[in-house]
């Protein structure tokens, strides 16, 4: 079993889906002149504007929202798988991942916006499956369903429920020796109260959650990377040397290693940031604002967040204090280990605090982008239907084991990427054309 899923997971995250998320966002930071670094600061300015237009919730509180649902595990559990299995040079191609992520994930804002709609209870309803129906005209119309079809089993198999509830209960079981299946079902309970109250209950709780959780989790980061402040020069050659070289925590051919290393740190990297894949936009498409063009710069700054922020210190922990190198440490023990090393015990219990926190609120973002994706398929009328689905999903999460989790989340991954990258590249006349127009108009 665990071999057919693996080999399918490396037929999906082969050469070609790799090339296709990196290559469209090298192309579109070509066709777009840098926007990821000339507008950051502009981006991040206008988190904070006010809300002009229509939309359910602030361009906050969908940032929010959006952020909920990337910064989880992949950024504290996926950057130590990455780097155990492709050594600190992981973390490189983990960088490039987000640099060209930015581009689209603005790209995948803006398209949200301009293409949204509202469903028949009277809530905003967008991202790539309406930008595919809307933008690239009805005879597209499978595509967006098979997105929505990937985005469904993303919710129910992926990112959305197992890989996060796992965490969770492995984190707590580790630390207070909790047991997983009693954790998923507390689990459970807690989202069911949150998601039936939709996308304003969501992201309220996310508007709170998340910036704190962020705060808290750089801190803790930042004291153990300082702690060791003769190793952060070392590390970053470590990972540059490693990027090109390989450095493998057990022995290994270099020129695999190389591979492992670009192949996990680009595959981790979109796990964690999500950019190319095509949830965030469906976030973004419920901000309250007219200009897409603003959506985008917001969306953006949630990659490098994300990624050059968030899991280039959880990368630089490992690797500062060795732990990588440990044998059988691995997964969330891994980062674990390394907050340890300062600490102690209560290094470890803050650690699991954070991962519970951003696990937990990347189910609810996950809940949300599923939801959509439903109401896409088969209207409002069943949408009860999908949120008891989605909580018994949650429920079974600590019945699983790890390794399967993550196999399973990368391919249903790639298979929603998949969809939403042809249609970015299909739109990226409307995008280019949006962009200009916009700063024209704002000289």
């Amino acid at each position: 079993m665990l071999n057919f899923f693996t080999m399918l997971d490396d037929m999906v995250w082969g050469a070609p889906l790799l090339i296709l998320l990196v290559g469209t966002g090298i192309y579109l930071t070509v066709r777009l002149g840098l926007l990821q670094v000339l507008k950051l600061p502009k981006a991040f300015k206008l988190i904070f504007a006010d809300d002009k237009g229509q939309g359910d919730i602030s361009s906050f509180a969908a940032l929010a929202t959006a952020l909920a649902a990337t910064v989880g595990t992949g950024n504290i559990v996926g950057v130590a798988t990455a780097i155990k299995a492709g050594g600190p040079g992981a973390l490189f191609w983990m960088w490039i991942a987000a640099f060209f992520g930015m581009a689209t994930k603005y790209s995948e804002g803006l398209l949200a916006i301009k293409y949204r709609t509202r469903d028949d209870n009277g809530e905003v309803s967008g991202g790539p499956m309406y930008y595919i129906l809307n933008g690239m005209g009805k005879r597209w119309k499978p595509l967006a369903i098979f997105f929505a079809v990937a985005g469904i089993l993303v919710a129910y198999f992926g990112i959305g429920t197992f890989s996060q509830v796992n965490s969770i209960a492995s984190s707590l079981e580790n630390s207070f020796g909790l047991a997983p299946q009693i954790v998923s079902i507390v689990v459970a309970v807690i989202v069911a109260i949150i998601i039936f109250g939709g996308i304003k209950s969501i992201s309220k709780v996310a508007e709170k959650v998340v910036p704190f959780m962020a705060i808290i989790y750089i801190l803790a980061t930042l004291a153990v990377i300082f702690t060791n402040f003769d190793q952060i020069l070392p590390a970053f050659g470590q990972i540059f040397t490693g990027a090109f070289t390989g450095t493998a925590a057990v022995g290994g051919f270099a020129g695999a290693v190389v591979k492992e290393a670009i192949q996990k740190g680009i595959a981790r990297g979109v796990f964690s940031n999500e950019s190319g894949l095509g949830s965030a936009p469906i976030a973004a498409a419920a901000a309250k604002t007219e200009e897409p063009v603003e959506q985008g710069l917001v969306s953006m700054t949630g990659t490098f967040i994300d990624t050059i922020i968030i899991c280039t210190l959880t990368g630089l922990s490992i690797i500062v204090t060795e732990k990588w190198t440990v044998a059988g440490l691995e997964g969330a023990p891994l980062t674990q280990a390394a907050f340890s090393s300062l600490f102690g015990t209560p290094g470890a219990l803050a650690l699991t605090f954070c991962l519970v926190l951003f696990a937990f609120t990347t189910i609810l973002g996950w809940s949300y982008y599923g939801e959509r994706c439903f109401e896409f398929l088969f209207g409002t009328k069943h949408i009860k239907l999908y949120r008891v689905i989605f909580v018994i999903m949650v429920a079974l999460g600590g019945f699983l084991k790890l390794e399967l989790i993550w196999i399973i989340a990368d391919i249903v991954n790639g298979l929603m990427a998949l969809p939403n990258l042809i249609a970015l590249l299909a739109l990226s006349p409307v995008i280019i054309r949006e962009t200009k127009n916009y700063f024209s108009r704002m000289k």
